[in-house]
């Protein structure tokens, strides 16, 4: 018999799946005002479909096309978020979550750690224990992230008018 904890980790791993891909799409719809929203709208509609296919079937991982989209992906986003990073490393002058660049770069970090973490899990499908912890809190953290900037009103103050006009 399986151990208590064994029995809800399929639903646990579907879950944050579930959570991410709507993350994602919302992510992707809310760049329709941004002034390269085509790149944008993209970059997280691909996660969101790949991510709403393991959270249907979680064997899916194993595809190679499936495999082959997410590894591309990765791949791009990981090369981005570093450029952006030395961007951000030699011009910053204030918090980082004001520069725009900054948020681009969160949005790639978080689309890179959820893609590897699903990319990872073609090996065991729902993952062990540490998995589903570290994807319950990579899936809570944009939620989170929302609500924070949601609640502080200050930190948009500074934002270009097409960030302060979405959700």
């Amino acid at each position: 018999m399986a151990p208590a904890a064994g029995r809800w980790a399929p639903a646990v791993w579907r879950a944050c799946n579930a959570l991410m891909a709507a993350f994602f799409a919302l992510a992707a719809l809310v760049q329709v005002n941004d002034p390269d929203a085509e790149l944008w709208v993209v970059v997280y509609t691909i996660p969101a479909v790949l991510t709403l296919l393991v959270g249907l079937n979680p064997l899916v991982t194993g595809n190679l096309i499936w495999k082959s989209v997410s590894a591309i992906h990765i791949s791009f986003c990981t090369v981005w978020a570093v450029s952006l990073a030395y961007h951000l490393a030699l011009h910053t002058l204030r918090d980082i979550l004001h520069e725009e660049e900054g948020r681009e770069l969160f949005g790639l970090v978080i689309i890179t750690a959820w893609m590897g973490l699903c990319h990872s899990s073609s090996k065991k499908p729902v993952g062990g224990r540490l998995q589903l912890a570290v994807a319950t809190v990579i899936a809570l953290s944009p939620l989170t992230a929302w609500v924070y900037v949601y609640v502080h009103a200050e930190m948009r103050s500074s934002w270009p008018t097409h960030c302060k006009t979405v959700i």
